[in-house]
């Protein structure tokens, strides 16, 4: 780009007060999505809703599919998508829930949809509060998913997925979650891109499969066998290599998500870390805390305290849960001494899943760092200061005598408040 060419586009960019929810709906715009097919749930409504509004005026040329529940909205994205659309949606908790039955469907067809989820703690009891229970639950259906700390982050997050989805090494759906509430409501200052800047980053979408070209007629209905089978015409994969296969890609994913990522710092000036998780004064840290979300944008406040104590911490909050970047982590822990965990989440009978999932990764290491989980927040519950700091020192002292507790351990409980436990 020439000097004057950087110097035009520079003037259209502009800050935008948006809230979460509506910085994903902008992105949906400026990435020209095709197809949006979505039914409302709180805390999403308002991203399909504010782009129901953009393509009624006209200021995105696409068509909005309305249906009867999300698992038809999943449907209708699927279908969407193998005609050569570029199609998005967003949904939360049951909605997301509701879908799951066509995740899989998705990803073993390779169709490169991306959903927005403002993250919410699952049923029953009923709550429409925060946590990441939604976001956890889908860790195994083949999709790439990312979590974002800010607005600003939703916005980028959402070309960079696109792109990453897209990318003919990948063709793998996306999510792009952020915490209910907190963000999705939650008005913030966002640096708003040119579109033909937009346009050069993220160009047209090119399928690998493409039913609206009628002079060819084909299908998708991906049915297999327990092996391979073999024909004069050529062989067909079972469903084992169909497995393996998106397996492969998932794991080939990181380095695309990091080119792709490494791309848009250098078009735009702003990145993620590495692209697959971020830090905070972890230069001369020797304890970190792990975290992701709204946990994160909690403990940067807090890390500063703990410093001033003496303490030698800092902070990871990982942007990539899924494909779990298991080898650039294993990298970064290997000097480290202490890791405490906070997630907001619970793999119910076991232990936050944060936290088993850096355990797993950090397996076979020669130093293993020793690794405290702690369960905060749930279902919208204040994360507050004073926990992490408590949690932080209390793990330090059973680091330093050596006595490690595997209960679950839940921070912030109101327990002594329930009369029916007197």
């Amino acid at each position: 780009m020439t000097q004057s060419e950087q110097s035009s586009s520079t003037k259209k960019k502009r800050i935008k007060i948006l809230t979460g929810n509506h910085s994903a709906s902008y992105a949906f715009r400026q990435a020209r999505v095709g197809v949006v097919s979505a039914y409302p749930i709180t805390p999403q409504s308002p991203v399909v809703e504010k782009v129901s509004e953009y393509i009624r005026d006209g200021k995105l040329k696409a068509k909005f599919i309305m249906v009867e529940s999300e698992h038809s909205a999943a449907a209708a994205c699927c279908a969407a998508s193998a005609t050569g659309s570029r199609v998005g949606t967003a949904t939360s908790a049951h909605g997301l829930m509701l879908m799951y039955e066509m995740l899989p469907w998705a990803s073993g067809t390779r169709l490169p949809i991306v959903i927005n989820l403002a993250t919410r703690s699952c049923g029953a009891p009923w709550s429409v509060w925060d946590d990441h229970s939604d976001f956890i639950t889908i860790r195994d259906v083949g999709w790439i998913q990312f979590m974002c700390e800010d607005n600003q982050e939703i916005y980028d997050t959402n070309f960079q997925a696109f792109k990453i989805a897209e990318d003919p090494r990948v063709y793998i759906p996306t999510i792009v979650a952020y915490d209910g509430y907190i963000l999705s409501h939650t008005m913030m200052p966002i640096q708003l891109e040119a579109q033909e800047d937009i346009d050069e980053f993220l160009p047209p979408l090119k399928h690998h499969i493409n039913l609206s070209d009628i002079s060819k007629v084909k299908g998708v209905g991906p049915v297999t066998t327990p092996n391979v089978i073999i024909r004069p015409e050529g062989t067909a994969p079972g469903y084992y290599e169909y497995r393996y296969a998106l397996q492969k890609s998932l794991e080939n994913s990181i380095d695309v998500i990091l080119e792709i990522h490494d791309e848009f710092a250098k078009k735009f000036g702003r990145s993620y870390g590495n692209g697959l998780f971020k830090t905070y004064k972890t230069e001369d840290a020797d304890s970190i805390i792990f975290a992701m979300g709204s946990v994160s944008a909690q403990v940067r406040t807090v890390i500063d305290t703990l410093r001033a104590e003496g303490l030698k911490i800092g902070l990871v909050s990982l942007r990539l849960f899924r494909p779990f970047p298991i080898e650039c982590l294993r990298e970064f822990f290997k000097y480290k001494k202490n890791i405490i965990v906070f997630d907001r989440d619970i793999g119910y009978g076991y232990e936050g899943v944060l936290c088993y999932e850096l355990k797993a990764a950090l397996y076979g290491l020669k130093n293993t760092p020793f690794i405290k989980g702690y369960i905060v927040g749930l279902g919208g519950r204040d994360i507050k200061s004073n926990y992490i700091i408590q949690c932080v020192h209390q793990a330090l002292e059973e680091s330093q005598k050596g006595e490690i507790t595997y209960k679950t351990e839940f921070f912030g409980l109101e327990l002594d408040k329930l009369d029916f436990l007197d």
